[in-house]
Order: C-alpha cells, then sequence, then structure tokens
C-alpha cells in the first residue's frame, strides 16, 4: 500500500521509480500523462548582475545570478527542507541550465546550495501531497522532458535532465558541495564537471537503500570517474562515504575547508583563457572520454582545433600569453 511505504521511507532519500511503483499498485491502470510546465522567464545578457526567474510555482527553488564577469552563481534554494527535490525543483533546476545554454556571454557557473545542505534528494511528501502524484512523477520520466538543446533528439526525462544539462553548457560547471549530498543531489553534482568538497561533506548513491538504482544519469556519469567495481560498490551498497574519501575514489575533484572561495579563484583563472578554446576543450574531452573510436577522437581533435585558428580569442589568448597584452575577448562562437 503506498500509506505503509510512504510511512517508512524518509522523504528524501527515494528514488523515482519507488513512488511510481506504489502509485501503480495503489491505483492501478496506465501512467496517465501530464500537462508540462514549460512557460519560463529568460535570462537577460546585459553586462550588470541579472537575475534569471524560473515560472511562479518554482520561482523560489533556484536563484541564478550572472555577474559582470559572465559567471553565474546557482543556488538550490529550498534549504528548510535541506534543498530536497519536489516537482518545482526539478522544473526549476532544468530551466535554468536551459536559459544559462542561451548567454554567449557566460564563462561559468558555480552550482551550491543553501543552507545546511547541498542536496538530500527526493522529496517524496511533496511528490506525494501536491496534486496527483501520479501526473507528477510522470512529468519526471517522461521524455523529452523539453528543456534539451535540441528538443527532437533529446534523450533525458526531466529527471535525468538536471544532472546532464550541466554537461551541455559550453563552460565550466563547479559544484560546491557541503552538508549531505545524497541520491539525486550526489547525481546533480555528478553532472558537473568538477565536484569541490568539504571533507566531512557526507556523499551516497541512497537509491540501492531502498532495492532501486540510480536513474538520474549515473551510468553515464559514474563511468566517467570511477571504475566499475567502485561504481558497483557504492551503488550495491548505498554506503554514506565522505568528502575525503570521494576524493580518494575520484568521485570529488578537491577538498577544502571552505570550497567556495576556492573554486571562485579557479574561476578567476578559467577567465583568463579564451572562452572558445575552454568550450572546445569541454567539447572535446566529453565527446571522446569513453565511447568513441580512437578515429572518431583523433578528427574530432582537429574539427575543433580548425574553429580555434586564427579566431580573435585565440590571438587575444597568443596576445596575452607572448606579450602579457591584456586583450580581451568576445563571446563564445557558439
Amino acid at each position: 500500500m503506498l500509506r505503509q511505504a510512504s510511512h517508512f521511507v524518509p522523504a528524501r532519500h527515494v528514488n523515482l521509480d519507488y513512488i511510481l511503483a506504489a502509485v501503480c499498485h495503489q491505483k492501478g491502470g496506465s501512467h496517465g500523462r501530464c500537462s508540462r510546465m514549460l512557460s519560463s522567464s529568460r535570462s537577460s545578457n546585459n553586462a550588470a548582475d541579472t537575475d534569471i526567474d524560473s515560472e511562479t510555482n518554482s520561482r523560489d527553488r533556484v536563484t541564478a545570478n550572472v555577474d559582470s564577469h559572465g559567471v553565474c552563481h546557482v543556488r538550490l534554494n529550498r534549504p528548510d527542507k535541506l534543498n530536497a527535490c519536489d516537482l518545482a525543483m526539478f522544473e526549476a533546476i532544468a530551466r535554468t541550465a536551459s536559459d544559462l545554454r542561451q548567454d554567449r556571454s557566460l564563462r561559468a557557473v558555480i552550482l551550491s546550495g543553501q543552507g545546511r545542505a547541498f542536496c538530500t534528494g527526493l522529496d517524496v511528501k511533496a511528490v506525494m501531497k501536491n496534486g496527483n502524484p501520479k501526473a507528477q512523477i510522470n512529468r519526471l520520466l517522461e521524455r523529452p522532458s523539453g528543456y534539451g538543446p535540441n528538443n527532437d533528439n533529446a534523450i533525458g526525462n526531466l529527471a535525468q535532465d538536471v544532472s546532464i544539462l550541466w554537461r551541455e553548457l559550453p563552460v565550466p560547471v563547479i559544484a560546491v558541495l557541503h552538508g549531505m549530498c545524497y541520491g539525486a543531489g550526489f547525481q546533480i553534482a555528478l553532472g558537473a564537471d568538477f565536484r569541490y568538497a568539504t571533507p566531512h561533506c557526507k556523499l551516497s548513491i541512497m537509491e540501492g537503500k531502498w532495492g532501486l538504482i540510480p536513474d538520474m544519469g549515473a551510468s553515464i556519469l559514474l563511468k566517467e570517474l570511477v571504475s566499475i567495481d567502485v561504481a558497483k560498490e557504492l551503488t550495491m551498497t548505498a554506503k554514506i562515504i565522505s568528502g575525503e574519501e570521494a576524493h580518494r575514489l575520484g568521485l570529488v575533484t578537491h577538498v577544502y575547508d571552505d570550497p567556495m572561495p576556492e573554486a571562485e579563484r579557479f574561476v578567476k583563472d578559467i577567465l583568463e583563457r579564451s572562452p572558445d578554446a575552454i568550450a572546445a576543450a569541454k567539447e572535446l574531452y566529453q565527446s571522446t572520454w569513453t565511447a568513441t573510436s580512437d578515429k572518431e577522437s583523433l578528427i574530432l581533435e582537429t574539427k575543433l582545433q580548425e574553429k580555434l585558428l586564427i579566431s580573435w580569442n585565440q590571438l587575444a589568448a597568443s596576445g596575452r600569453s607572448a606579450f602579457g597584452i591584456n586583450v580581451p575577448y568576445s563571446k563564445r562562437k557558439e
């Protein structure tokens, strides 16, 4: 029974499929369809600081502020719930990533959580309480979500896109982790290019605790970071590891007592480099790291390099490095 399941399962540590199975068991029948929630307010691209608002019912779930250097601080903003994800949070995260993709002046994203935790996973109670839970779950699982870069070829559902869409941004995305980073929160962090964590941050692929698997992109994200036996162990045991252990395993890039200033220092280094070269580097490694042939990798290297050669930003980078001339970079080409 659904009532029994929700009584025994903590709200923030449960996989989406658990709720779907429970709802279908109680209600029977097909999953149905739900209307998309796609009206969004787009980000403005002026040089001054810019706020990016989500739609009305998820406006407060995520805040995003782009400064005059093109650095965006994205903050999960549900601290009273330890940033656990309800449907509005999923929509807001995916919409924010989608909006930022349109901004060619963007240089970097720092993703963090307000309050005592980065994100403690799925908020089951909110999903069950707010309206029709069947429709909410179907919205999370249907594909495409509507937020992907090319909706005709998009492959992620909404639950996956909150992780995967950070990979689509042509800029570095740094997740700053503290407190707890469980389940959905862990997979959101895995979608970033870099993870800076506190030594005592708690991380877990929590789905295994409930007899489930991670279904928010972990099958893509984990294989780029750890060996298959480590991925299996963490998934099968649902063990909670510290930031220090996550760093030893390769899941966390750096560990600091106060990771936010370190992330901001790293971004300052990024700002000294050509935005086109940064975007090409991200595309190159992400496209070739695991699943392409040597031939495809070498061809892509040449293709990306040809786009960079004798461009304004390539000449600006050379001027800075060779002659110490602080030539300004232009916006990314793409």
